[in-house]
Parts: C-alpha cells; sequence; structure tokens
C-alpha cells in the first residue's frame, strides 16, 4: 500500500466528483469573470485535473497549469487535448517555483491552498507567487474554515465510486489528528479499487488541511509585499465576509 500524496485512484475519484466546468457555489464564474480583461499569461497553481482551467482556456484567455502531481497533470493534458487545448503544464514544488514566464494573474481555486501543510511553506509559496507575478499583477485565491464540529474526535465514513468501466472504488476516511491552536488536522483516506468483486489497487492518502482567519491572512498578503488585498465572500465581488460558512476570496496586488 503506498502512502500517496496525490496518487492513481486519488486522481480516478477527483476526476468523478469534480467533473471539467463543474462550478461549485459560482466559483468558476467567479474566476473567469475577474480575469476577462487578461491579456497576459495567466497561472492556474494546483491546477489538479482541470476542472477550472479548462474553462478558462475555452472563454479564450492564456492559463498555464502548475502541479505538483504528476498522476493530476497527466490528466488535466489528456482533458485538454480530449477538446483541442493547448496549455503549458508544469511538474513542481511551488515552494521552488522557477517558471520562464512572470504573470498578469496567478489563481488557486477550490481552497487549495489549505493543503499547504506547514505554515512557513504556504508563506515560502506566496514568496514564489509574488516573484512570479508582474508589476501590478493580481493574485486570487480562495479560503475556507473548516466545520466546527471536527474537534469531536476521530471520524469514520465512506463513499463509493462507480467508474466507467464497472469497476468501483470504495474510500475510507479517519481524522487522526487536530489541532485548534495551530489551526491544522490531518485525516487518513483509504482508497480500494474493487473490480467482479476482487481488490485489484490500494492506496493511502495522508490529507493535511491547514487554516487561517480571514484577517489574518489578508496580514499575512499584506507582509509578504502585496497590496490592495480585498476580501470578498461567497464568490461576490465586493460582497464583505460576514460569517464563518463563507468562501472568502482574496485578491492582492503585486506592488
Amino acid at each position: 500500500m503506498s502512502f500517496s500524496y496525490y496518487g492513481e485512484l486519488c486522481t480516478e475519484v477527483y476526476d468523478l466528483t469534480k467533473k471539467i466546468g463543474q462550478s461549485f457555489d459560482g466559483d468558476i464564474e467567479y474566476y473567469r469573470d475577474r480575469l476577462k480583461h487578461c491579456k497576459g499569461r495567466i497561472l492556474e497553481a494546483m491546477v489538479g485535473s482541470g476542472r477550472v482551467i479548462i474553462p478558462l482556456l475555452e472563454s479564450g484567455l492564456i492559463v498555464d497549469g502548475v502541479d505538483y502531481s504528476p498522476k493530476m497533470l497527466a490528466s488535466c493534458r489528456q482533458h485538454c487535448e480530449d477538446r483541442g487545448l493547448a496549455a503549458q503544464f508544469y511538474e513542481a514544488d511551488l515552494q521552488e517555483l522557477s517558471l520562464p514566464d512572470k504573470y498578469e494573474a496567478i489563481i488557486i481555486p477550490g481552497g487549495s491552498f489549505l493543503l499547504i501543510e506547514q505554515r512557513e511553506m504556504s508563506l515560502n509559496v506566496l514568496r514564489r507567487f509574488y516573484e512570479h507575478l508582474q508589476p501590478g499583477g493580481r493574485l486570487i485565491l480562495d479560503l475556507f474554515l473548516p466545520d466546527p464540529n471536527f474537534e469531536c474526535g476521530p471520524f469514520g465514513g465512506a463513499s463509493t465510486f462507480n467508474l466507467p468501466n464497472g469497476d468501483i472504488i470504495t474510500m475510507e476516511g479517519k481524522l487522526v489528528e487536530a489541532d485548534l491552536y495551530h489551526q491544522y488536522k490531518v485525516s487518513y483516506l483509504k482508497y480500494e479499487k474493487w473490480r467482479n468483486g476482487a481488490l485489484i489497487q490500494t492506496e493511502l492518502q495522508r490529507f493535511a488541511l491547514r487554516w487561517y482567519g480571514v484577517e489574518e491572512f489578508k496580514l499575512i498578503l499584506e507582509n509578504i509585499g502585496f497590496s490592495d488585498v480585498n476580501v470578498s465572500a461567497d464568490f461576490e465581488y465586493g460582497k464583505a465576509p460576514s460569517n464563518g460558512k463563507q468562501k472568502y476570496v482574496y485578491e492582492a496586488i503585486r506592488n
């Protein structure tokens, strides 16, 4: 059993649950609207298998993608090829990001920034983003706060996913660590693939989530060097956050 980050089975489940062009709470429409006037290159970090980048490419924007997972990138490339779309993709650790272009905008949809487990790692990533933006370029990303009930203790949960070829993937999750003070939690997700009643593949994923207070993250961006930090709620530009169940979209400018 491999202890993977985003392995083959995880990617298959990701493709099923985060379909190309599937908008969550209006996020794709928000990013498309906020980026529609961009003439230069845009970078989607933690691009996954293409849920967001493909509709942006189809709208005529120039978008590159970067991800740490080769499985995710392979899936994203295939989805683009299937649609006749051309894009640059990079496999990279975001802490060591060194791409040939400077970008008019960098985006991280889907709350994916919260998957960067260590705080210092997340700060290093934001510094790399800052350096990869053109002067006046924008960073746009969305965050959320965890379910307040997670601190009650370990939980068990199971899901079943039916693949087009008849195979079945089962997923079981268990919370193994939660720290309110340091603002993170860790779960283990076990994936099993079944074919005609026989287990043919198993994968174990360590899934960590680190979160930030609404004003805390704004201060972090400003300390990195960003200016004009705007925070909108629920993918409505200019709507002020008012409660902990909302999604928070940050837009910040490189000086």
